[in-house]
């Protein structure tokens, strides 16, 4: 193989890079509308009255729509959300009209424009709240204010372990809203046309569902609407579902008889985008004396906001870290999942994974503590080995953990990390002043899945190769480039099934119309089951080429070979002929064929029964990360020095594209872990820009060694696993862990502002805690 295995340059790097990729805002339509959504002034109130008969007749204005020109079809995983609003609103973020008008600028101006009589209702806001008992309620028909989603999950006498251990933890962490900040903000554009046909240009990762949900809230068959994916600018797990702003652009565009372009801006995709669910995560962890985990309890209770997406789902991954890092006997998991009237959750990178590690991971530390045992020699004793069976029945087939724990922790100190230090004067301070500065490390493991995830019936993908007269090999696939390089990879793995140069291969993937189906862009699992339907297709395209040389080269197919898009007899390698001659030749013959061919792969695992047990992956993802911090033990800034990320890759296929994906990973889980936090207060959200919400940027990112763990899974395309999520998972929990190393001081909530910190120390100073 010459392509797999080979630090390949992404497909679209010099269009990027260059400014020649085409984004969804760049995109202008002959006669396009703008379109702009009026939300409501109120987090819980009922609609009196929509009088839009001023907006209606300012110039410029095509149309105006509120709930009474729609079908009134809810959407949504529990169906509990009308894109436009009708009776009442339930947060700020909902959406009560819509212009569209000749120029973004008359269409905002025509929504002022646009009077709404509401009753203001009394809001809930909190978890508390929400459970109290003459709470409002936000949906009248759901009880309790309860999301009819429930986890529970127990495997053993969890009661009676308890009782056992030596060392037990009783903690409760709480993990706040954060936003997706993609480079490019919420987006779509429609036009229907004389037959009534829709074509939508959508930010979406799951075109098929999203085609599929769509129909169904615009009341119309889903052949009759198309799809189309330009270059995203990142989705990070925001384009999992259909939300508002899509059939309200459809809604539009068919009133108005013109295609009408929707784009956020900034500020909006704060307020409008879903966010990471916050949660309060209750963990309790036992062990014994020799250091063997013996049970975890978790409690987990979620604000799912106004309405449900996915964010009640993540649960599925939360239970599984609970259940799965690490080798943990006796194990109990539960949700409540409540509404309020706050901005609703969506799927976010890591789904999940992200609150539930920081919980598991921060109590792996404080169990080493209470045990006196080292933390890395605490995890490498319980670490999750090949062969594992989880008590979910999760079957862990290849298994990297002991290695990534061990080369993280090596690699740090062999290169003068890993000493802790306490009150080491910053240089260059002024004379008589001595900032105190401490030092330490922290480390942080992950499982996650690394096969896909079969959440839906089918976690399968549909491939087509073809090669044309000039040799140019064409996959044509379901799976969307979302900018993690998929596309880079699934040419790579083309090209050596083939035996042809990577840079002949050329990926389609952006139309509903011409590509087959795929589940979509989550669950780390592009890489493996898209790369599994794309080599079966090429292995079928590969023998067709190799049935048409062997007639050319008047020799059995046996004993032919095709390397570097050569086809050479193994017996006589005189008598060789290009791939693409090989092509050409047959179509100006008499019955001359087509190179192409189909194949779909849906990968051998099964969905968790009514007792959330399953294999739901074909292999699983592990990975440790190492952080080396310092704290200024007289403002408590954090400064991340350095992290150590060890993944298991199983095979990394492109390992610079690996490395890009663990760093950027790692770039997300530093803003989690420090700096990140979309502020919700009464239900706004009142740090809309960049300014206020402190992501992390370039300059805060500390020094970061990948080491690519390779198990080579052999239920993995040439190896493979899935990585898209891990990077950012085990980032927060490092540094929480690096602060108590420092300090001595363990905080459970993120992120880890200054201000935090610093109060943490100084009551550690004052009840004599501080080490």
């Amino acid at each position: 193989m010459s392509a797999v295995g080979s630090r390949v340059r992404k497909l679209d790097a010099v269009l990027k890079v260059t400014g020649q990729e085409n984004y969804l805002p760049n995109i202008r339509l002959p006669g396009m509308l703008h379109g702009k959504i009026l939300r409501s002034r109120y987090p819980h109130a009922e609609i009196v009255r929509i009088d839009a008969s001023k907006a209606e007749k300012l110039p410029g204005v095509a149309c105006v729509i509120t709930a009474e020109d729609t079908p009134k079809l809810p959407m949504g995983y529990k169906k509990d959300h009308p894109p436009l609003k009708y009776g009442k609103v339930r947060s700020l973020r909902d959406e009560v009209a819509a212009v569209a008008a000749e120029t973004p600028d008359i269409a905002k101006e025509a929504l002022e424009l646009i009077e709404v009589e509401y009753r203001e209702l009394p809001p809930v806001f909190s978890l508390e709240a929400a459970m109290s008992a003459n709470a409002p309620l936000i949906h009248e028909d759901r009880p309790g204010n309860e999301v009819d989603v429930h986890y529970f999950f127990e495997h053993g006498d969890v009661e009676a372990a308890f009782q056992e251990a030596a060392v037990a933890s009783d903690d409760t962490f709480e993990l706040p809203y954060v936003t997706h900040a993609a480079l490019g903000t919420m987006c779509c554009i429609a036009q229907w046309d004389a037959e009534g046909r829709l074509t939508i240009w959508s930010t979406t990762q799951v075109p098929y569902l999203y085609q599929r949900e769509l129909a169904e809230v615009l009341g119309i068959h889903g052949d009759r609407i198309r799809v189309i994916q330009p270059t995203l600018g990142g989705g990070f797990g925001r384009g999992l579902d259909v939300y508002p702003i899509d059939p309200i652009c459809a809604f539009l565009a068919r009133k108005a008889g013109r295609p009408v372009k929707i784009e956020f801006d900034r500020t909006e995709e704060f307020i409008a985008c879903p966010t990471r669910q916050p949660a309060r995560f209750h963990l309790r962890a036992a062990a014994s004396r020799d250091g063997r985990l013996l049970a975890r309890d978790a409690m987990v209770y979620l604000d799912n906001g106004a309405y449900v997406s996915w964010g009640p789902t993540t649960p599925y991954v939360m239970m599984a870290t609970v259940t799965g890092l690490y080798r943990v006997p006796t194990v109990r998991f539960e949700t409540k999942i409540l509404y309020t009237n706050n901005p609703y959750a969506g799927a976010m990178r890591g789904y999940g994974n992200l609150q539930a590690t920081f919980a598991v991971e921060s109590s792996m530390d404080i169990l080493a503590a209470k045990l006196g045992i080292d933390p890395l020699e605490f995890r490498l004793r319980n670490a999750n080995q090949p062969g594992d069976v989880t008590p979910q029945d999760m079957r862990i087939t290849t298994c990297g953990l002991s290695e990534c724990l061990e080369k993280a922790s090596t690699l740090l100190a062999a290169s003068g990390g890993g000493e802790k230090t306490s009150d080491l004067p910053r240089p260059g301070q002024p004379p008589g002043r001595v900032t105190r500065i401490r030092r330490g490390q922290g480390v942080a493991s992950l499982f996650h899945v690394g096969g896909g995830a079969r959440v839906y019936r089918s976690d399968g993908c549909g491939a087509i190769v073809r090669i044309d007269d000039f040799g140019k090999v064409t996959v044509v696939i379901g799976a969307s480039e979302i900018g993690q390089g998929s596309d880079t990879v699934l040419a790579q793995i083309c090209a050596d099934t083939l035996g042809v140069p990577v840079e002949r291969v050329e990926i389609v993937q952006d139309d509903t119309l011409v590509c087959p189906w795929d589940v979509g862009v989550h669950a780390s699992r592009t890489t493996f089951i898209a790369g599994h339907a794309t080599r079966l297709a090429a292995e079928k395209v590969r023998q067709q080429l190799l049935e048409l040389a062997s007639g050319l080269l008047e020799e059995p197919e046996e004993n032919l070979r095709i390397e570097d898009g050569v086809i050479t007899s193994a017996r006589e390698p005189s008598r060789r002929i290009s791939y693409d001659r090989a092509v050409r030749a047959t179509h100006f013959r008499e019955g001359g064929t087509q190179l192409i061919a189909e194949a779909f792969y849906d990968p051998p695992t099964t969905m968790q029964d009514e007792h959330f047990k399953g294999n739901i992956s074909a292999t699983y993802a592990f990975g440790t990360q190492v952080a080396e911090i310092e704290v200024d033990m007289d403002t408590g800034r954090i400064d991340v020095l350095r992290v150590v990320a060890a993944h298991d890759v199983g095979r990394a296929l492109n390992p610079a594209g690996a490395e890009g994906q663990i760093e950027g990973g790692v770039a997300m889980g530093l803003g989690y872990a420090v700096t990140e936090q979309l502020i919700v207060q009464d239900g706004k959200v009142v740090n809309p820009y960049f300014r206020d919400y402190k992501l992390a940027t370039a300059l805060d990112m500390p020094k970061v060694d990948v080491i690519l763990v390779e198990t080579n899974d052999p239920a993995g395309p040439f190896g493979a696993k899935g990585l898209g999520e891990a990077g950012a998972i085990c980032t927060a929990p490092a540094i929480a862990n690096a602060l108590f190393n420092a300090t001595g001081v363990r905080i459970k909530s993120l992120p880890l502002t200054p201000e935090r910190v610093l109060e943490a120390l100084e009551e550690a100073r004052a009840s004599g805690a501080l080490r």
